[in-house]
């Protein structure tokens, strides 16, 4: 035990930077020295089957990086393995500890864990402060007039605009104060393994910002052949090592690319106001749609092996490299609802298990608004057409030729349903369950 001295923790969650961090900034100007903190989540990672997991490898390298910055401090986050609540009653046994600082966290999951979490340290006389990072404007500041949330993106957008513009967005020098983190050695957890998983090499996206991509973003966005059409930032904004208000700041005067973060935000509050949405049909009357389900053919679109190139090449894609470029993912995804009638959960499902940036929010509201399903979403009877999207945004077929090796040859698969034949089917099955509702 050491309770020679009182503590402050900050708990690093989905905020993996020592810089422009406003929780770890608040926790250091405390007053007293602060211990960093960050659990390998059991109640997360027993979720996951793939234990070469990108993400949790990505989540390691980082947090080595950051301890590697801490080494001229003579200190290091402390990593533990387990539930929170279990860990925090170990640390409470460890150190005399006065409070916890962390930063919000808005996924129904998050929510819960946290104020299991504050409710337990208040019994301590343990204070839990916990800041807004992860967003611009936290859930139930950008409403309606009457107080309750946008549901639909371009008004949200409009009032977010105006918010932001009426005044400038601060930054919290954390990186200035790293003196007054406790000292601390390493700790035990040195490997993957000791989490149970295990390393393989991979290549993940830079977390600097690319301004010429953000520049030209409303040219490019659209091409999914061009490898910096878009800024790749993803999985940065999920876990955090880059910080929100940088992008933004960096976004300013490029309205296209900055409407794309103002989406993020959007879904977020939607997630937080109507948690339902991760398990049901924004619009409660699409749950009436009998979806067709067939496995044969989810497997085919999870393979990239439905005979239409576009959703072939994107799968292929995701399979491979854990990314999938903006637009594919809207024709793949309507390809799966509406050709396939294939329920949206089962797809966002797989892009939940293959995304590098992977955010409930996001990939939820992405997969409704597909589906037709969600708030704001595409009418019902809005149904992509692959051959079309291929000719107006890969006409060259350089990124079908790049990710469908067989293009061209009797090895590539006939595609598995008829567009006209599905659409029509598609649009009979969406009505009958919708007059239903």
């Amino acid at each position: 035990m050491n309770y020679n001295l009182n503590f402050n923790i900050f708990w690093f969650r989905r905020d993996l930077r020592l810089q422009d961090n406003n929780g770890l900034y608040n926790a250091l100007i405390s007053g007293i020295q602060v211990i960093p903190v960050f659990i390998f989540d059991q109640n997360i990672l027993n979720q996951l089957e793939n234990k070469a997991d990108a993400r949790v490898e990505f989540i390691f390298k980082e947090i080595l990086a950051l301890n590697k910055q801490l080494e001229k401090f003579n200190t290091s986050i402390q990593l533990f393995f387990g539930k929170p609540i279990q860990v925090f009653k170990k640390l409470t046994t460890t150190y005399s500890i006065s409070a916890v600082y962390t930063n919000e966290d808005y996924e129904p999951y998050a929510i819960q864990r946290d104020l299991q979490v504050k409710q337990w340290l208040a019994k301590k006389n343990i204070l839990f402060h916990a800041f807004t990072d992860h967003v611009i404007y936290k859930p139930g500041t950008i409403i309606k007039d009457d107080g309750k949330p946008y549901t639909i993106y371009t008004p949200f957008m409009k009032k977010w605009r105006a918010a932001w513009n009426d005044h400038t967005i601060p930054g919290y020098q954390s990186e200035n104060h790293l003196h007054l983190l406790a000292k601390l050695k390493q700790t035990e957890i040195r490997n993957l393994s000791d989490i149970g998983f295990y390393h393989v090499e991979r290549t993940f996206p830079p977390k600097m910002i690319p301004l010429k991509t953000i520049t030209t973003y409303s040219v490019t966005r659209n091409i999914p052949v061009l490898d910096k059409g878009t800024s790749h930032l993803g999985i940065h904004l999920r876990f955090g090592t880059l910080s929100i208000r940088k992008l933004v700041r960096a976004a300013k005067n490029h309205e296209s690319y900055l409407n794309e973060l103002v989406w993020r935000e959007f879904f977020i509050q939607i997630l937080y106001f109507f948690p339902q949405v991760s398990t049901e049909s924004f619009k409660s009357k699409y749950d009436n749609i009998k979806w067709q389900n067939e496995e044969s053919h989810f497997k085919a679109w999870c393979d990239g092996m439905t005979g239409y190139p576009m959703v072939d090449a994107g799968m292929r894609e995701l399979n491979a490299t854990g990314y999938m470029h903006n637009r594919v993912r809207m024709i793949t995804a309507s390809f799966l609802c509406k050709h396939l009638l294939i329920d949206w959960r089962w797809g966002e499902a797989y892009f939940a298990q293959k995304l590098l940036d992977y955010e409930l929010a996001s990939n939820n509201g992405n997969w409704q608004w597909a589906a037709g399903t969600g708030c704001d979403a595409a009418p019902y009877f809005r149904i992509f057409n692959p051959e079309t999207q291929m000719k107006k945004f890969d006409p060259d077929l350089s990124y079908i030729k790049k990710w469908i090796q067989e293009w061209g040859t009797e090895g590539y698969p006939r595609p598995i349903v008829d567009h006209k034949i599905a659409r029509e089917k598609a649009l009979k099955v969406y009505k009958s369950g919708l007059d239903r509702g």
